[in-house]
């Protein structure tokens, strides 16, 4: 028998709801997943760089014109060079550049603290890499992190402090406040910050994003993630990409050259292209405010509570006026019996945690949001 290196860990939620939703022909607001189109314009510049035959291995780092606009787009929104030659590495996605990140610094013995409700790859990645994560969880009910337990929890063991913002699941944001009390925590320590930011161009109501990039003492220390997955509706193309100061991006690409080693040449080549048109990203914000706004409103008068989401494709809501059923059953249950797939954010904590609320994926046409806020609002 083999003895599992993650004996408690099994199908992803996201695996377990998407089935569940084919199974039951459900509408499914579970995985994050848009159901509309990827442009057409960045789709032609993918042929068009695939006509032109570069279909070969990329730069181990990625393609140098992507790293380039990515230094210039970094650089024009939070004030922050990065060199693209030794700061920049494009990623097969978001996920893997988390655990790349987590990888080449995390050593045995090692303490890093995730706060929970947390995306389901990192404490995998901690264990895998022999570290031990150590859970604060995110206060209710604006999901908020008392620095103060940070601040206890902080060691001669911690070896890093993972954040996300725009957080998934919960689509609440950290703010210029929340980054200054990080700073002050890991000023002088030798702590790593892992910053998923993988959402910053989807963020609502007049907030700017707080990249770790606009904070000094703190991007000498960190590793930033991001993903064009996102940003450009197109998951399945997994590409991203990771920002870090030269001495942390070496160690970064020791990792990365041994996991992936080149992500795919035409899609980085195109975006490339695509991004010299800063509209396709700074437009997103407006774009899915609409949409998380047009989601709740239908939800007016019904019985779930509602707290519009800050950020991020993923809107909360809370059931605990309509049963007392665990996160997990009543989840199964709406899948199977209204027809509308979620996640239950109870599984987003090593312990269960059960606070009767769902997350639901609001990147869908207008008409499958209708669609699956019908079903809902008869409970």
């Amino acid at each position: 028998m083999i003895n599992s290196k993650l004996p408690n860990v099994g199908t992803t939620i996201f695996t377990v709801m998407s089935k569940m939703a084919a199974d039951y022909n459900a509408i499914n607001l579970s995985q994050g997943f848009p159901d509309f189109e990827v442009s057409e314009k960045l789709i032609s510049l993918v042929n068009k760089h695939m006509k032109k035959g570069v279909n070969q291995y990329a730069p181990m780092a990625g393609v140098v014109s992507l790293r380039e606009i990515i230094a210039e787009k970094t650089e024009n929104l939070y004030s922050r060079k990065y060199n693209p030659e030794s700061e920049i590495t494009i990623t097969a996605g978001g996920t893997q550049a988390l655990y790349t990140a987590i990888t080449a610094v995390v050593r045995d013995g090692d303490e890093v603290i995730v706060f929970e409700p947390s995306y389901d790859s990192y404490v995998p990645a901690i264990e895998l890499n022999g570290g031990r994560p150590i859970f604060i969880q995110l206060k209710m009910p604006d999901y908020r992190i008392d620095w103060n337990e940070v601040q206890k929890a902080v060691n001669s063991r911690t070896r890093m402090i993972i954040i996300n913002t725009p957080h998934n699941p919960t689509g609440s944001i950290l703010t210029a406040h929340d980054m200054e009390k990080l700073s002050k925590i890991t000023t002088g320590s030798k702590i790593i910050v892992l910053s998923d930011e993988v959402y910053e161009h989807i963020i609502f109501d007049g907030y700017e994003h707080q990249s770790i990039a606009r904070f000094p003492k703190l991007a000498e220390r960190s590793f930033i993630v991001s993903s064009f997955g996102k940003t450009f509706h197109a998951t399945g193309w997994k590409v991203g990409y990771c920002c870090a100061p030269a001495p942390l991006m070496a160690e970064f690409r020791k990792v990365h050259q041994f996991l992936v080693f080149a992500v795919n040449t035409p899609v980085q080549h195109a975006i490339a292209d695509y991004l010299k048109d800063e509209s396709t990203y700074l437009g997103l914000k407006q774009f899915y405010q609409e949409k998380r706004n047009f989601f709740i409103n239908l939800f007016k008068g019904s019985n779930f509570n509602i707290k519009p989401s800050s950020g991020t494709y993923f809107q909360l809501l809370d059931y605990s006026k309509i049963t007392k059923e665990k996160e997990v059953a009543f989840a199964e249950r709406m899948t199977k019996e209204y027809g509308v797939a979620s996640i239950p954010v109870s599984v987003f904590y090593h312990k269960s945690f059960d606070n009767k609320v769902l997350r639901f994926c609001f990147a869908k046409s207008n008409e499958t949001l209708e669609k699956a806020a019908e079903r809902l609002v008869k409970l």
